[in-house]
């Protein structure tokens, strides 16, 4: 198990809100930060704070991406037409196992990437085992057929905690989902409130 996997939940509570939406996570009983002094930390933040917060909140939702490979995402989001904090956002709905994440077929972002590392997804019908792979519009997204009966994608399946957003097409049958468009910010479910214009303040220092 991954640093990553296994402290998953110390990311909810270093923010102090509850990430992904999950009944277990216990930032509901803990709303404090992990550690000896979690609960007597919090200040207000200053304007720098303030954007660095928002910075590691989309970081920590996407299974807390390195600075390295978030700051090469918001480079390439910058060096697109349009609005940057949009494109940031399209990009990282964009990612692997962020789409395998909103089909729906395993419960977190963390296992999402540990499925496609594994070799259990195919892109247009071909393995694709890097979880950051940039997965186009039209692009057609499946479980292998050998994976489908794993336990964790039966009971993901099984679970009413998420929704497919509109902007992937999902068949649960054949578990395959088409990537329809890369979305807005406004099309995305997250389970609390991201700010990316914050993060291009951050970044435009």
């Amino acid at each position: 198990m991954s640093k990553r996997i296994a402290a998953k939940y110390k990311i909810s509570r270093r923010i102090g809100e509850n990430l992904w939406g999950r009944a277990k996570d216990p930032v509901g009983k803990r709303n404090y930060a992990p550690g000896q002094h979690g609960a007597t930390r919090r200040r207000k933040a200053s304007d720098f704070g303030t954007q660095l917060m928002a910075k590691q909140k989309l970081k920590g939702y996407y299974g807390n991406i390195n600075e390295r490979q978030f700051r090469g995402v918001y480079k390439e989001a910058a060096r697109r037409k349009g609005d940057t904090s949009e494109n940031l956002i399209g990009l990282l709905e964009s990612r692997l196992d962020a789409v395998v994440y909103r089909m729906g077929v395993v419960a977190t972002v963390f296992a999402a990437r540990q499925f496609v590392s594994h070799g259990h997804i195919l892109v247009n019908n071909k393995k694709v085992n890097i979880p950051s792979y940039t997965v186009q519009e039209g692009d057609v997204i499946q479980l292998r057929e050998k994976s489908r009966q794993i336990t964790v994608v039966l009971e993901s399946l099984q679970s009413q905690e998420r929704r497919v957003p509109d902007y992937i097409e999902f068949d649960e049958k054949e578990c395959k989902a088409k990537f329809v468009r890369m979305p807005q910010l406004a099309d995305v479910p997250y389970a609390v409130q991201m700010e990316p214009n914050l993060i291009v303040e951050f970044y435009s220092r």
